[in-house]
């Protein structure tokens, strides 16, 4: 950009108009303020030129005034409802309190008149658009409408029933009500409160005839098929049909419950019936009202298995309903049918099927927790036999049927919530139904070994993993609940537990199945092993303490075993270990027989130990011979710690010494700290408390051994344990020569003596600190 100025000149210019712009800014916007302040006091419109794209001003209003808290439609309707409420009130003061001194042709006068202007006061505000204050007006009308229902019982009618007289001014006002609606189509409340008041003719018109609870409940249910019927054109009318029909069903159900006989039954049942029809018609028509048909199916089975509930025990009446309802999942296969009804069928089936099976599962729980009185006396052979006709057989039965159920609902569906529940409920009645008949108990065990077999052959080939882990869970149930009751008696608990442990082996070297399953097959094999062995022992005469040496051979197996044992390998050993605790728990009670059990368990370990993949246990294997060590000493009264402590020593400084030649940066804390630490430290707490002189005289030796081997190794951890402990000796051997020179000393001599020091020492503390310095490098560089 050319300019005839010089730079400097033209930059001073720029500058100078700059600053003119910037004054006449200001000088704007203060203008600019005052004249919207002024226009804002005289309440004229105001034009505020916007930085739009487009450039056009932004009109806005004036004065924007405090903020509104309320809207003027909302404003509106909370006046015409106070206005309608202050109305109705006085409407009922009038015909309550003021009703009695006016003749009846004023009284009748008086409400005519009020009532007509009420109800044709809204034709002309609707016209003048006033649809709001119609509608508050009309809500007066009604109102009054009542009111002269109540004048006219009460004036002319005194003595007529009260609540044949209600049922009837509902039905009048139900009409006159629906004919003001449909007559003023753009009122809103009419209609509802048409609709309303009709659901208090019937139901009103049974109690005061004493129908009784089956008439009322025929009220109920007409009133509802009426108001299912007027919802086609007005869809408030569900609500209260959905009600009544509920409360009718629940009458009919109440009824049915209670009747003493077939015959009691069929009245409720009819009533049942029809509540089922309306609500599968209501379904029918409807694609929406699922809940419907719903309803509808289980009141249909209530009132079928009603009739024969009377006549049958519980546990056959719950077949009973059964054999009703669980037919109606068949309707997932009738395509014909509409979808709501369809699923409310189906719906309706599965609600009958699981209320069935948990009534059966009372009766299955009792089966299965009575094994447990069998721990009260263990081989006692006190299992009492159960009643060959006992009624818990339908529970057995039950749950077949509902698993039968289940099953094809799985194969026709095709999802697996249905084949979990077939998988339990069939394991539940399989197995509970020898007890619930009523079988000897060897038939017991007959029946429920298989089963259980069953259920395990299924978790090791499941159709679906969620059937699988069902039957994992009944197969280990079962397991545990034969095994248990397998107590009562030594032949039943040898042949069942050896049947089971076999089983487990079985499954657990079936390599198809699931690692987890193979898993859990192996403990169980591994524990049932050890449950022989312990049973085995206690027919024995022999101590509770040696039936730790036969357990011991159930790790020794599995160790012995290792590799072959596969993907279960790990679980094995796990539970093999459990099986060496135990082991050792059982021989406890005598010293020699629990070293001798350590010794052993010790052996399984360093056997185990020789493979690569299990050099850990090596660690263990030492750890319980040196326990095994300490505790024969203990039984032969040994109390000198070095004999507990040097077993200890010998084997771990023989360790570190081999980890040093292989690993010669191995640190010397690491390799020999443990093992001098094990017999120096506690040889010197019990020297500190000795009075004699050997054990001092010995430990100074060793220490001192230890000391110059590791100043001349140039190992750390040697040298400063083992000086350590010699200092600690010294001072402990000149002890008393120290407190007896300090006794003979005058009392000044102890701090004057501690004077000097402290000036000898702040005197060199340079040259002190300079050579401690170099003790703690030198000392760094021993390993």
């Amino acid at each position: 950009m050319n300019s005839p100025l010089p730079p400097a000149e033209e930059l001073a210019l720029i500058d100078r108009e700059l600053a003119q712009l910037d004054a006449r800014r200001l000088h704007l916007l203060a203008r600019r303020d005052w004249l919207l302040r002024l226009l804002q006091q005289s309440g004229t419109a105001v034009v505020r030129w916007g930085p739009a794209a487009s450039g056009s001003p932004s009109w806005s209003a004036g004065p924007s005034g405090p903020a509104k808290e309320a809207s003027a439609p909302s404003a509106q309707n909370v006046l015409l409802a106070l206005g309608a409420v202050l109305l109705a009130v006085a409407a009922l003061a009038f015909t309550l309190v003021s009703w009695g001194s006016m003749g009846i042709a004023g009284r009748s006068a008086v409400l005519a008149v009020v009532t007509a202007a009420a109800l044709a006061a809204p034709v002309p505000l609707v016209r003048r658009g006033l649809r709001s204050t119609a509608e508050s007006v009309a809500a007066v009308g009604l109102l009054l409408t009542v009111l002269d229902a109540y004048a006219l019982y009460a004036v002319g009618m005194p003595d007529a029933d009260g609540t044949g007289y209600a049922a009837g001014a509902a039905a009048v006002l139900a009409a006159v009500w629906a004919g003001y609606g449909a007559a003023l189509r753009t009122l809103r409340l009419p209609l509802p409160a048409a609709v309303l008041a009709a659901q208090l003719p019937l139901p009103l018109a049974a109690v005061a005839g004493d129908a009784g609870a089956l008439g009322l409940g025929w009220a109920l249910l007409v009133t509802a098929a009426l108001d299912a019927a007027l919802a086609l054109r007005v869809r408030a009318a569900a609500v209260p049909a959905a009600v009544l029909g509920s409360a009718a069903l629940l009458v009919g159900a109440a009824q049915s419950w209670s009747a003493g006989s077939a015959g009691q039954a069929l009245a409720p049942a009819a009533l049942l019936l029809a509540g089922a029809a309306l609500g599968v018609a209501a379904a029918w028509r409807e694609p929406r009202a699922w809940a419907a048909a719903l309803v509808g199916a289980v009141a249909a089975v209530a009132a079928v298995g009603g009739v024969a509930r009377p006549e049958l025990e519980p546990g056959w009446a719950v077949v009973a309903h059964l054999l009703v309802g669980l037919p109606l999942l068949a309707a997932v296969r009738v395509p014909a049918l509409p979808e709501a009804v369809r699923r409310g069928a189906v719906l309706a089936g599965a609600v009958v099927g699981a209320l069935g099976a948990l009534t059966a599962g009372a009766a299955v729980a009792a089966v299965l927790v009575a094994r447990l009185r069998v721990l009260e006396e263990v081989w006692a052979v006190t299992t009492p036999a159960a009643d060959p006709y006992a009624p818990g057989a339908a529970a057995a039965v039950a749950l077949l049927m509902t698993a039968g159920a289940a099953w094809w609902l799985s194969r026709v569906s095709a999802r697996p919530e249905p084949g979990v529940l077939a998988v339990v409920l069939g394991w539940a009645g399989l197995f509970t139904a020898p007890v619930l008949l009523g079988f000897p108990v060897a038939a017991v065990f007959a029946v429920q070994l298989p089963v259980t077999g069953a259920a395990g052959v299924l978790a090791l080939r499941p159709p679906a993993r969620g059937a699988g882990i069902a039957a994992a869970v009944c197969a280990l149930a079962g397991a545990a609940n034969v095994s248990l009751g397998a107590l009562d008696g030594r032949a039943a608990t040898f042949a069942v537990w050896g049947l089971l442990g076999a089983g487990c082996a079985a499954g657990a070297a079936y390599g198809p199945a699931a690692r987890w399953v193979r898993s859990g097959a192996a403990v169980c094999a591994v524990g049932y092993a050890t449950g022989l062995l312990v049973a085995a022992s206690a027919v024995t005469d022999l101590a509770v303490a040696w039936w730790a040496l036969p357990v011991l051979a159930v790790p020794a197996l599995v160790a012995a075993l290792g590799p072959r044992l596969g993907a279960v390998r790990l679980p094995a050993e796990i539970a093999a270990a459990v099986s060496g605790v135990l082991a050792l728990v059982l021989s406890a009670g005598r010293p020699g027989t629990l070293a001798l059990a350590l010794a052993l368990a010790g052996v399984v370990c360093a056997g185990a130990a020789v493979r690569p993949e299990r050099r850990v246990l090596g660690w263990a294997a030492g750890a319980l011979f040196v326990a095994a060590t300490w505790v024969r000493l203990a039984e032969a009264g040994v109390t000198a710690p070095e004999a507990y402590t040097l077993p200890v020593t010998v084997p771990a400084l023989a360790v570190g010494f081999l980890r040093r030649r292989r690993d010669a940066e191995a640190s010397s804390w690491t390799a020999y700290g443990p093992g001098l630490a094990a017999t120096l430290v506690p040889s010197l707490l019990a020297a500190w408390g000795d009075a004699d002189w050997v054990r001092p005289l010995l430990l100074g030796a060793a220490a001192l051994a230890v000391t110059l081997a590791g100043a001349h190794r140039r190992l750390q951890a040697p040298l400063l344990l083992g000086g350590a402990v010699l200092a600690a000796v010294a001072v402990h051997e000149l002890a008393p020569y120290v407190v007896q020179v300090a006794g003979a000393l005058p009392r000044w001599v102890p701090p004057a003596l501690a004077g000097v020091l402290l000036l000898a020492v702040g005197a060199t503390y340079e040259k002190r600190l300079r050579d401690a310095r170099r003790l703690r490098a030198a000392i760094g560089r021993l390993r």
